[in-house]
């Protein structure tokens, strides 16, 4: 090997280090303002929730729709419980590329049953898996929320998160949270987010 070659090759493993490090910061950074604006935006949520924040972002509408006349269905009986006090729609997790839809979007005539349906169905035929597997990304959220001491309920729900997380299970809001909030949502893709207006966007 050349000389020149075998000075460069410390310097650029030295340059991926350095890279690979910021990265991780910016992650430790992000993660841990997405658990304060949750926090801040809903101080019921428990460590349940956060989990089921951050999964949502990772796999998305989780699943593909094959029976679209049940999922009408479901979502036509919903709208009846949908809550006119929620934002139409948040962005989740880290990057925002997904979105809860709240369901009073649709009973405030910002967007029709139909487009959002449309929207679940491509959002979750779209959808592909990160390459950072499910239970590693929850450890590192775990260790933000550690290491940053964010107070939060439920951490004696860890196990049993942690258990789920190792298997990549979903779960449900806790209880605090759906007594306080009442939520009825669907996740879609942001680029999907079927409003009309941009001034209808409650979520700021």
């Amino acid at each position: 090997m050349p000389t020149q070659m075998k000075k460069i090759i410390p310097i650029l493993l030295l340059l991926i280090a350095a890279f690979t490090v910021k990265c991780q910061r910016n992650d430790t950074a992000k993660i841990h303002q997405a658990v304060v604006n949750q926090l801040n935006t809903y101080p019921e949520s428990t460590l349940q929730d956060i989990y089921k924040y951050f999964y949502q972002e990772h796999f998305g509408p989780e699943h593909l729709i094959s029976d679209t006349t049940a999922a009408r269905i479901y979502l036509m009986q919903e709208l009846a419980l949908a809550d006119s006090n929620s934002a139409y729609y948040e962005p989740i997790g880290i990057n925002g590329d997904y979105v809860r839809v709240h369901l009073n979007a649709v009973t405030d005539g910002i967007i029709t049953a139909d487009e959002l349906l449309n929207a679940l169905i491509t959002s979750a035929n779209e959808h592909r898996i990160p390459s950072t597997d499910w239970e590693s990304k929850w450890k590192t959220i775990v260790s933000v929320i550690q290491a940053e001491n964010i107070e939060i309920e439920g951490l004696e729900d860890k196990p049993l998160l942690d258990e789920a997380a190792r298997h990549g299970q979903a779960v449900h809001h806790s209880r605090a949270y759906n007594e306080a909030y009442h939520p009825h949502y669907r996740i879609v893709s942001r680029s999907l987010i079927p409003c009309r207006n941009a001034a209808s966007h409650q979520a700021e």
